[in-house]
Order: structure tokens, then C-alpha cells, then sequence
């Protein structure tokens, strides 16, 4: 029972979540599951990968760095990992950035549903991410996207204020992705400050957060766009 699942493993990561915190990631879990009907929003569809996979991995990200004050997701999709954070954690005042209007549509509707308000917005980080409103204005960027972490890191550090974090989660296997992101994280402000690791419970699957920590403001001609950033990653 997926309510189960969220119980044990909360405990085993030493994870303290609020009242009916379990009942709403069922909730969101049938969300999910609702709305990819009609569009993609997961490929997970049984609920105890979904329990482990999805809300335990990113709850987890707790256990890894201080997470407070206002925080944003990153290219969201579902809401991966900033709703199942904020579930964890409702007090964080969570932004959920998805290009995708659907994604985004559903986000707002799911969270307002799950008595877990967010600032759900559409919109491409490359773009928002020059924008004053957007711009040096987080204490905590996350992204559990797929993208290389040097490419990232030019999406993100500049959502983050002076003084923040941006926390990437990665495989286990991610070391040499890191490494070769050192002349980006230097380049737009930031310094890795930490890898944090966590087992996800009930599996053997290892994951690895890179914590970069934001010393300097991002210079002003970041981000470019994403034809750029692919074309050519900061070396």
C-alpha cells in the first residue's frame, strides 16, 4: 500500500512529514495517473515504484541540504520533485516551471485540490531565467531533469540569489558529468559546495545530488538560448 511505502521509507531516511502527508501523495499518485491518460506525464504507473521512485526520491533531497524559504523547480513536468517536497514540507513558498502549458495546467489544478498552493508557471527556464521577476530571486533552485549538469547549471544559477543553492539530482554514476561542469558552475557564480548520496528505500538504486552553492551573481549574458547551451556547453 503505497500510504505504507511513504511511512517506512520517510522513517528509514530519518524524514519527519507532516499530518496526512501520506494521504495526499495517494491523492497526487491518482492524479497522476489520471491525467496521463491524456498526456505524458509519467512512465511509472504501479504504485510502489511510484511511492519509491517518484515521491521518496525526491523527498529524500531533505536529507541532502537545507531546503527553506522560496524555492523553485526546474522543467517540473508532473511536478517532480517540487510537489512531492512541498507535500513534505508545505511551508516552502515552491515555483513549479514547466514550458509545457498542459503540465503546467494540470499543476495548478492538482496542487489547489491537495490543499498545497504553488506558483505554477509556464514558460522556458532560458528565457525566464533573464527576466527580473525570475531573475537572483531563490534561495533554492532544484532540477531532476535529464539534461547534463553543465547545461543545468546555466538553466538554473540564475533563478538562485546570491548566497543560495541549486540541487541537481543525478544517477549514482555521475561523477564524471560533475567534474566536467566545474568551468560552468565557476563561470556562473557558483562553486560545489557538496555530492550528497541516499539509497532510495526498499531498493538498491543509489542517487547523487550535486549542491552548488551560489557566491557570485550569474554574469548578465546567462542563460543563452538552449540551441547555444547544446551547441556549446560552457568549458
Amino acid at each position: 500500500m503505497l500510504e505504507n511505502i511513504i511511512a517506512g521509507g520517510a522513517s528509514a531516511l530519518g524524514i519527519s512529514l507532516p499530518e496526512g502527508a501520506a494521504e495526499r501523495y495517494r491523492r497526487y499518485f491518482e492524479a497522476l495517473l489520471r491525467a496521463n491518460r491524456d498526456f505524458n506525464l509519467t512512465a511509472i504507473e504501479g504504485e510502489d515504484e511510484a511511492a519509491r521512485l517518484h515521491f521518496l526520491d525526491s523527498a529524500a533531497l531533505l536529507t541532502v541540504a537545507e531546503i527553506g524559504g522560496e524555492v523553485i523547480d526546474v522543467g517540473t513536468g508532473g511536478g517532480l520533485p517540487g510537489v512531492a517536497l512541498k507535500i513534505a514540507r508545505p511551508e516552502l513558498h515552491m515555483t513549479l516551471l514547466d514550458a509545457t502549458e498542459k503540465k503546467v495546467a494540470f499543476l495548478d489544478k492538482v496542487t489547489d485540490e491537495l490543499g498545497i498552493p504553488c506558483r505554477c508557471v509556464c514558460g522556458r527556464a532560458e528565457e525566464l531565467g533573464s527576466e527580473p521577476e525570475y531573475r537572483e530571486r531563490y534561495d533554492v533552485a532544484l532540477s531532476r531533469a535529464v539534461a547534463r549538469l553543465s547545461s543545468l547549471c546555466e538553466l538554473c544559477m540564475p533563478f538562485v540569489k546570491v548566497g543560495g543553492r541549486f540541487l541537481a539530482m543525478k544517477a549514482g554514476d555521475c561523477a564524471t558529468e560533475i567534474e566536467e561542469a566545474g568551468p560552468a558552475i565557476e563561470k556562473l557564480g557558483g562553486r560545489l559546495a557538496d555530492v550528497g548520496e541516499y539509497v532510495i528505500p526498499g531498493t538498491d538504486i543509489a542517487r547523487r545530488v550535486a549542491v552548488i552553492e551560489k557566491i557570485a551573481p550569474t554574469p548578465e549574458n546567462y542563460p543563452r538560448r538552449w540551441a547555444a547551451i547544446q551547441k556549446r556547453p560552457i568549458k
